[in-house]
């Protein structure tokens, strides 16, 4: 990528719409787009002022119409990237959007890389790495949940709660060093001990924040659940009840679900990316097969298993093969079939899974659903129900980077109580510092960065 040319791209979904917009981006962006649009004022696009809409059309070489257009001009520094901008705003057909984007091509521009928009305005100091990462999480955002998540990164909140244990971490560093100038022993051990509490303190702090790890990739992934039971014990009702729409199949024969059916569902906030399985048995039809092996290889994949009984009937050995399946897992028991008069007492499952929540529910009467998703929001916050989204760390990168950086402060302690000095010590408090960095892209590689920008669509 060479960041002095100027790009172009479709920012906007494909498909057909009202509206598709065209962005372009670089020191010549607004020549590139007046070579190709002519506003029905007759003023030249370059003496448009800045946010300024302006109407006209998108013309080809033989002076032929291609679309009606609005363009925006946006001028350095006051822009996205931070350089020249202009949208236009086109109709949302892909004919017309393909051919104006060929034309900007024409007039100069380049295509734009993956993500290059986002990178350019992180590379112009618009946005640090977090907040540029959290610009696809804004998009791909599923819940308000998931979206508080992303736009608390987006607006700084997250990145300065690494700036400001970046900062506490370099006032320590340059404690140690200027004590290196008084190396009276006295004075070096309170400084050493006073050291040692801040970097305890800052310990405490990364694990803080990195026990909202797994919430935060849930909210920002989904978490994947497998509904899995014996044919004909309402698994499909299940997501028909938590989806509220009749999206599965249902009827009174067991072995209706033959393949599995995958669904996001908003529980509480939590995206819960739900897949009914077929039923698990033993079977001689060939299709049915297949799907209950599929059944069982979501339910090896999945962070949480809604294990589903009927409990109007005795437990069967289809059910406890189900029992077997669970066994150390992460799972939630639930009896079915509340509402008809129950086979056994739910205390005897309960007792031989002490650790797992049980919840009787009737997908017919839509009875204890609440309950379950109750149980849902705690295997999915934990402890973290009061705490503000925008905290969260929801990607596995700055969660290693936390892990990583809270080694470094473990080894500084270690460095201390070995008596090493504050020459070794700054060492291992410089290298937490800079690992720190990487979240928000002040120590990070050009190899990463490139990495990061290539998982972004492009135009954004």
């Amino acid at each position: 990528m060479q960041q002095g040319d100027t790009i172009s791209a479709i920012a906007t979904a494909p498909g057909e719409a009202g509206i598709g917009i065209i962005r372009i981006s670089g020191e010549k962006a607004i020549g590139t787009a007046g070579r190709i649009f002519f506003p029905s004022n007759k003023n030249k696009l370059e003496n448009t002022a800045s946010y300024r809409a302006v109407y006209g059309h998108i013309m080809d070489r033989e002076g032929e119409m291609v679309d009606e257009a609005i363009a925006i001009v946006m001028r350095s520094p006051h822009s996205y990237t931070k350089e020249d901008v202009v949208e236009l705003q086109c109709h949302g057909g892909n004919i017309a959007l393909r051919r104006t984007l060929a034309l900007t091509y024409e007039a100069g521009a380049r295509p734009a890389e993956r993500g290059e928009f986002t990178k350019r305005a992180f590379l112009n100091g618009r946005l640090d790495l977090s907040q540029a990462q959290a610009v696809m999480d804004v998009i791909q955002a599923k819940t308000d949940a998931s979206l508080k998540v992303a736009t608390g990164h987006l607006s700084g909140r997250f990145s300065e709660k690494i700036k400001g244990l970046r900062h506490g971490i370099l006032e320590q560093i340059a404690h140690l060093e200027a004590s290196i100038d008084f190396p009276e022993d006295e004075i070096e051990d309170v400084v050493l001990r006073e050291v040692d509490e801040k970097v305890v303190d800052f310990i405490n702090y990364l694990e803080e924040m990195l026990r909202t790890a797994q919430t935060g990739k849930i909210l920002r992934e989904g978490l994947m659940t497998a509904i899995i039971g014996k044919p004909n014990v309402g698994k499909s009702s299940l997501l028909n009840a938590l989806l509220r729409e009749e999206r599965a199949i249902v009827t009174d024969v067991p072995g209706t679900t033959r393949d599995s059916i995958e669904e996001y569902v908003n529980i509480g906030g939590v995206p819960l990316r739900i897949i009914d399985t077929a039923g698990i048995r033993s079977t001689e039809d060939a299709v049915e097969s297949i799907g209950v092996k599929r059944s069982r290889a979501f339910a090896e994949e999945a962070a949480l298993l809604l294990a589903l009984f009927d409990g109007s009937r005795e437990l069967t050995e289809e059910d406890e093969e189900i029992l077997r399946l669970i066994e150390g897992r992460d799972a939630i028991l639930l009896l079915n079939k509340k509402d008809l008069t129950p086979a056994f007492a739910p205390e005897s499952l309960q007792e031989r899974f002490p650790d797992l929540v049980l919840c009787e529910i009737s997908t017919k009467e839509k009875t204890g659903l609440k309950e379950l998703e109750r149980a849902i929001l705690k295997k999915a916050y934990g402890d973290h129900f009061s705490m503000e989204e925008s905290s969260f760390v929801n990607d596995e990168r700055q969660a290693e980077i936390l892990r990583q950086a809270r080694e470094h402060l473990e080894g500084a302690r270690r460095t201390i109580g070995e008596g090493m000095g504050e020459d070794f010590v700054s060492i291992d408090l410089r290298s937490a510092w800079e690992k720190l960095g990487e979240i928000t892209g002040e120590t990070v590689g050009e190899d990463i960065i490139d990495q990061i920008f290539s998982q972004f669509c492009i135009g954004k």
